[in-house]
């Protein structure tokens, strides 16, 4: 089994990675072993890989382009397939349709959504549909000028695709169909105004959806409605222990695959919240915050056995390792880490979850 680790490049970022890292990862231990490193790229952010884990995308962030590699199944190893503009500036996240016949991305500083056609060998093809995305700014005026989606999943699905933004205040719903985009029955739902919606997590079984905001460091629950992909909210709590007073932004959210339990990462507190799920109504209790064991955790990734949560603290160049108590979902450190320079996503070649996690 192997992990991937795209980590951002450039001085403007104040960057010290290499590129892309492939290990392979002991799912037993959750220990991880370097076996290649793909430079020479510029900020190979966001990653995705098909189901198959044949093909590896990416987002060159800061840039106006997405690269795909070919994934050798016995190394792991990468190479470059080829190359293509998003049509927008800072691609910053990627999302493959069920088919595996088109990639979509968010255009973070361009304000749109961009669909791009993939060849039979998986290559992104010239830009199919880029969709425009508007609406009143929030009042934070730093970081809410204009619209600015960051994440773009297809719903379970795979019939619609949501989007956090988080410079309008707002969660998109778009249909998919045959590669186009058109807004959903109710192509909207509200946040907080200054929340900053940025990630977003489905829950594995059930029609629920939780955004992480980034701005305010919480966390909303929604209604998921599979039949005209409405969103309604339902509930918001904090990511943040009560006992913390900073300046915190959160980050990443994920639901466990067990469904139990969901993670939220916190830049500032540096910190992983631990929320239960309650399997009835789908409300959230916030019952831990586990530190990241480093220094801005950008982003963090459930392995697919849900035994080990990884830590990607973007500022300490560390993956830090935890442990998933089984039935509980809390964690639990490990004392293993492993170096790598401004890592900001991390994406698995599958294998099932254990019973039990």
């Amino acid at each position: 089994m192997f992990a991937y680790v795209g980590s951002r490049t450039t001085r403007e970022r104040h960057a010290r990675g290499d590129g892309i890292s492939v290990f392979r990862r002991d799912p037993a231990t959750g220990a991880l072993d370097l076996v290649q490193v793909h430079g020479d790229l510029v900020n190979p952010s966001f990653l995705a890989l098909n189901r198959a884990a044949t093909r590896l995308y990416a987002v060159r962030g800061d840039g106006e382009d997405m690269s795909a590699f070919a994934v050798d199944p016995a190394t792991g190893g990468i190479r470059l397939l080829g190359r293509q503009s998003t049509g927008g500036r800072n691609p910053v996240h990627l999302a493959l349709d069920s088919s595996e016949r088109f990639i979509v991305v968010s255009n973070h500083l361009t304000s749109s959504l961009a669909v791009l056609p993939l060849s039979e060998d998986g290559v992104p093809q010239p830009l199919a549909q880029r969709v425009p995305l508007a609406g009143e700014p929030g009042p934070h005026r730093k970081e809410q000028p204009f619209a600015k989606p960051h994440f773009n999943p297809f719903d379970p699905s795979g019939r619609f695709v949501v989007v956090p933004d988080k410079g309008v205040d707002r969660v998109f719903s778009f249909r998919f169909d045959n590669g186009r985009l058109t807004p959903a029955a109710k192509p909207e739902a509200l946040a907080r105004e200054g929340a900053g919606p940025r990630h977003l997590a489905f829950h594995p079984v059930r029609p629920w959806a939780y955004a992480i905001n980034e701005l305010d460091s919480t966390v909303t629950a929604y209604a998921f409605d599979p039949r005209d992909g409405a969103l309604q909210p339902f509930q918001v709590v904090s990511a943040l222990s009560d006992r913390f007073t900073g300046n915190s932004r959160a980050s990443e959210i994920e639901v466990h695959p067990a469904g139990h339990v969901l993670y939220a990462s916190n830049r500032g507190e540096d910190s992983i919240a631990v929320m239960s799920v309650d399997p009835a109504t789908g409300r959230l209790a916030l019952v831990q915050t586990m530190p990241s064991g480093g220094t801005t955790p950008r982003f963090f990734a459930v392995a697919p056995e849900g035994r080990w949560l990884y830590v990607l603290n973007e500022d300490s160049d560390a993956i830090v390792l935890l442990r998933v108590e089984q039935g509980t979902g809390r964690l639990i450190g490990t004392g293993q880490a492993w170096r790598c320079g401004s890592s900001v996503c991390m994406v698995f070649s599958r294998t099932p979850m254990t019973a039990g996690g």
